[in-house]
């Protein structure tokens, strides 16, 4: 993803951390919760909303590895792994599976997913060793 780094800052805390290591956001109301790969939690005082611009606002293009699902999730999608429509389930993971993930969303937000990705199928190449 480059050398971007995502900031962000409330009243008490500032947090820099790169993107890639962003597994997911969720939104409870005006709090939401930054997971990072290593399971570690950081709240913010902030609606989903706001969370999305700044990704937006500091990622710029790489904001788009960025997917919101429905009003409270945002994902990073180069950690899904599964999705699960009639489940309803997401599950989240790096691809040596350390930390894995498991989220819920409605079955159409997880249908629209699975169609994004399915589009994205043989698009991408990684040359990462």
């Amino acid at each position: 993803m480059g050398n971007k780094v995502l900031i962000i800052s409330n009243a008490n805390e500032l947090v820099r951390v790169k993107p890639e290591r962003v597994v997911y956001v969720l939104s409870d109301g005006n709090y939401s919760t930054m997971v990072l790969h290593d399971k570690s939690e950081h709240v913010f005082t902030m609606n989903l909303a706001h969370c999305q611009q700044l990704i937006e606002d500091q990622l710029g293009k790489e904001a788009e590895t960025f997917i919101r699902i429905g009003k409270q999730l945002i994902i990073n999608r180069e950690y899904i792994f599964k999705i699960n429509v009639n489940k309803q389930t997401l599950i989240m993971a790096d691809m040596a599976l350390h930390h894995a993930f498991m989220l819920t969303a409605s079955k159409e937000a997880l249908r629209q997913l699975k169609t994004y990705m399915e589009s994205r199928t043989g698009k991408e190449v990684n040359y990462e060793g």
